[in-house]
């Protein structure tokens, strides 16, 4: 079984721990986060179902061995900012990294004096980092990237993710607006935490894959609004306040569009219906799709795993999905 660091003991971060020792891929050497109700606590205080004494510890200066870890998967921000400091003290340790740092997917669209900085450390200690999840890192781009395979050429491409937030973790509830009415929302997206992060990075990453420079490129953000009293993990939903979030991003190539992304999120979303879409327009015309949609949560967890053998193989630097091999389901023992 795989020696894991963990940073950052959150919702997900507790999901992928339980994962990883349901699965038997992996076991938890060190814990850490910064909640201090967490401090000192055995790792089996904070995840429910997992058996360990690993002491939680608040903060990575608290580490004297960094020879035990095979790798580390930090949880803590979507801001790659946020993350940087945690990235460089466990990457100069020589240890590779599997993130969930949205911006961290394709960091050069927001961060590229950042990205280089990192990937110049991890190139140094002979280290690996990869930024990763359901969305960004899957859905809506290494999976479109991939759906491609087949393709003599690409004219452009269309992707959808629509959503039931529902069943969704309380935070991801938050970042999408729900319960918030018109001025909270709009306040929101003015401070920059409410908003689906990772549509521009996906964007960026589809249209390195293809080859095409954009030239320009927007993203909008607007409410979906709830048509009856409803409720969620946040509390009640007024009729009329925001019960989720709408964000297109258009990219353009030549003044011509080449990508469009869709993304929608709200609480008991139904029409349109949740599903995944990908459709690529070119020879041959490809259309795919996981009806239904793909439980973010579960997947986030499933592909950060399922990551870690990969990014294993690779070299050292800092990589994306489309510079590691071939990412799918891995077995415990």
């Amino acid at each position: 079984m795989l020696k894991v660091l963990h940073v950052g003991l959150g919702p997900l971060g507790q999901r992928i721990v339980k994962d990883l020792y349901d699965r038997k891929v992996g076991k938890v050497v060190e814990a850490v986060d910064i909640n201090p109700d967490l401090t000192g606590k055995p790792l089996s205080k904070a995840v429910a179902g997992v058996k360990s004494s690993t002491k939680i510890k608040s903060s990575l200066n608290d580490i004297s061995n960094w020879g035990g870890f095979d790798v580390a998967i930090v949880t803590t921000a979507s801001d790659l900012r946020n993350c940087a400091d945690t990235f460089r003290t466990i990457l100069k340790a020589g240890v590779p990294i599997v993130s969930t740092c949205e911006e961290l997917v394709w960091p050069w669209l927001r961060h590229k004096k950042l990205a280089n900085e990192l990937d110049t450390i991890a190139q140094r200690s002979q280290s690996m980092l990869l930024g990763t999840g359901v969305n960004p890192g899957f859905l809506m781009d290494a999976a479109a990237v991939f759906a491609t395979t087949p393709c003599k050429s690409v004219d452009s491409m269309e992707i959808h993710r629509i959503q039931d937030a529902t069943t969704r973790r309380i935070p991801f509830q938050k970042k999408i607006g729900a319960t918030l009415d018109d001025a909270a929302f709009k306040a929101g997206i003015k401070a920059g935490w409410l908003r689906h992060v990772g549509l521009g990075e996906s964007l960026f990453f589809v249209a390195n894959a293809m080859g095409w420079k954009i030239d320009s490129w927007s993203e909008t953000i607007e409410p979906v609004k709830a048509t009856k009293t409803m409720s969620c993990g946040l509390g009640p939903i007024k009729k009329g306040n925001a019960c989720g979030v709408r964000q297109v991003a258009i990219g353009k190539s030549k003044g011509k569009t080449v990508l469009k992304f869709v993304f929608q999120a709200a609480i008991g979303q139904k029409d349109p219906a949740p599903g995944d879409r990908v459709i690529v327009t070119g020879e041959p015309k490809i259309s795919m799709a996981f009806e239904g949609g793909v439980h973010g949560d579960i997947a986030t967890s499933s592909i950060t795993i399922n990551s870690i053998k990969p990014l294993l193989s690779a070299k050292p630097g800092l990589h994306t999905m489309a510079t590691i091999p071939l990412v799918h389901f891995t077995r415990g023992k």
